[in-house]
């Protein structure tokens, strides 16, 4: 159980949260949900001890899981069946086991017998930690996610961003926590692992909060909801699943418009009787107390919703390049002895729209990687054609300097303008007053999305490479960014599993990972974005 009493949340001048008392309790499976930048997942930062709040307490009772939006997976050698199995502590006894099994071979009659005692010891403790039932719904559970036995013998420092966040999230679940914090639990995730997240969380015996823009999975799986208004700073709470919570807030929301309209009906009488009394002296008193009546009236509604505001996005105008602007020839990627592909060449011709499918550890991030320039390919080069200006969006938000402001990025991604211009197009994308002055270390992944937006916005880029560009968007922004797609003129790559991102390009070809081929894009490979 997490408690939080009186708790507020600010950053700098701005207040986020104004103090707010609730509790996560066994059995309650609540959808934090609002706008980007709203601080949802400031609050579960906080919730989660990785922060402190401004004001009030949060204590916990029980073990807490948290999956923040990036996570950082620490020691990038650790193997992935490593980094799940250390949820439980069972990854240092079974490499420990795996060491003494080595002694235990030993000629020496001392070395052997050593090992056999201290065998003996550990494999206590493994059995105490579950031992092999637990290593096999590890396996269960990676399965579930997309992570086959391959997968998960690599070093994390192979692995793509999608792949690490699958085993982060395969760890969280396989922890047992009493109590489960999930941040947007299902980016990376194919169709059949987020059905199976569905009704893993359906059945979850402890409580758990997740933020999601997946409004399927919160239909399937909430009894609660919780909105963080913006405009409010306020948590509106609602004991209800999600169909239940739409049409609540909706009847609310009218409620409020027709308490207020009546009440500023009456207020205004007031008002106007007291301005005609005011002239005669003997009534100055009485008109007075209709004044504060009328004033009283008013600051004792509740506010009616605003309505929430969406950035403003308008990829830019190409800048002029030759016939094909970027190309690429015989390129291939291992990591080790894992080999991602080989071979696989492409030509961006000027305007052209192509969407890269695969599996997840096809290499699709990799290659968007090696186009903008980031890795180098093992064999293979990326040759720039005449006029080649890139615009790299990265899911992982890589093209930030996080110890820079938010200001200062996109001063570097945009020199030529001055201060009140790079001010103007932050103030489209959100990022007003104190906001955009803020660290980009501790943007949301929302925000951090709209930051990396608006970079590529004033890059005037001819090429853009698209990495799950809308991860992260709650509907709205999600709407804006499509309709952004549909109308740049440039060329573009795009990497997604969102087929209203498929859709909105309208892509003429497809490249399929690992091995490198191209095809015309049609219907039939709608199964296949959902599945990358």
């Amino acid at each position: 159980m997490i408690t939080a009493s009186a708790v507020e949340l600010r950053v700098g001048a701005r207040v986020l949260l104004v103090p707010t008392t609730f509790r996560i309790a066994a059995g309650d499976r609540i959808g934090l949900v609002g706008r980007n930048g709203a601080g949802k997942t400031t609050l579960t930062k906080t919730l989660a001890g990785d922060t402190q709040p401004t004001g009030g307490t949060v204590s916990s009772n029980g073990e807490v899981g948290y999956l923040p939006q990036d996570p950082s997976s620490g020691d990038l050698t650790q193997l992935a069946m490593d980094r799940v199995l250390s949820a439980r502590g069972l990854d240092v006894v079974l490499a420990a086991m795996r060491e003494t099994e080595g002694a235990m071979a030993s000629a020496d009659d001392e070395t052997r017998e050593a090992a056999m005692e201290r065998y003996g010891r550990l494999e206590a403790r493994f059995t105490a930690g579950g031992g092999y039932a637990a290593e096999s719904e590890a396996h269960r559970i990676t399965a579930a996610l997309g992570l086959d036995d391959r997968v998960l013998g690599q070093e994390l420092g192979t692995l793509s961003g999608g792949q690490r966040r699958r085993v982060e999230l395969a760890r969280i679940l396989f922890s047992g926590a009493d109590t489960l914090l999930l941040d947007e639990p299902t980016n990376h995730l194919d169709a059949d692992s987020i059905v199976w997240l569905r009704d893993y969380l359906k059945t979850y015996p402890g409580g758990f909060l997740v933020i999601s823009h997946d409004v399927d999975l919160l239909r399937a799986t909430v009894n609660k909801v919780f909105h963080l208004d913006a405009n409010r700073a306020q948590l509106d709470q609602y004991s209800l699943g999600w169909d239940a919570y739409i049409l609540q807030r909706e009847t609310d929301e009218k409620r409020r418009r027709r308490e207020r309209a009546n009440a500023e009906k009456k207020a205004a009488t007031l008002l106007a009787q007291a301005d005609k009394m005011r002239a005669k002296a003997t009534k100055a008193v009485a008109a007075q107390n209709m004044a504060r009546r009328a004033e009283r009236m008013l600051s004792g509604l509740e506010e009616a919703r605003v309505s929430d505001k969406v950035a403003k996005l308008r990829f830019p105008d190409p800048a002029p390049c030759g016939r094909t602007p970027l190309t690429a020839e015989g390129l291939s990627k291992s990591y080790g002895s894992q080999e991602v592909f080989t071979d696989v060449s492409l030509a961006i011709d000027r305007g052209s729209k192509v969407v890269v499918l695969g599996l997840n550890g096809a290499g699709k991030t990799t290659l968007l990687r090696m186009l903008g320039g980031l890795e180098k390919p093992d064999t293979g080069e990326v040759l720039p054609g005449h006029g080649l200006k890139l615009g790299y969006y990265a899911q992982e938000h890589e093209t930030l300097d996080l110890s820079r402001t938010v200001v200062e990025n996109l001063r570097t991604a945009a020199p030529d303008l001055t201060d009140t211009q790079v001010r103007s197009v932050l103030g489209s994308f959100l990022f007003s007053g104190d906001d955009a002055d803020k660290p980009a270390r501790v943007l949301s992944g929302g925000e951090k999305t709209r930051l990396a937006l608006a970079a590529l916005v004033v890059s005037s880029a001819n090429v853009l490479l698209l990495d799950e560009p809308t991860n992260n968007l709650d509907p709205a922004s999600r709407e804006e960014i499509l309709a952004a797609l549909r109308g740049y003129q440039g060329a573009v790559v795009l990497v997604s599993h969102d087929e209203g991102a498929v859709a909105a390009l309208e892509p003429e070809r497809v490249l399929l990972l690992p091995d490198g081929d191209e095809d015309l894009y049609g219907p039939d490979y709608l199964d296949l974005i959902a599945l990358a």
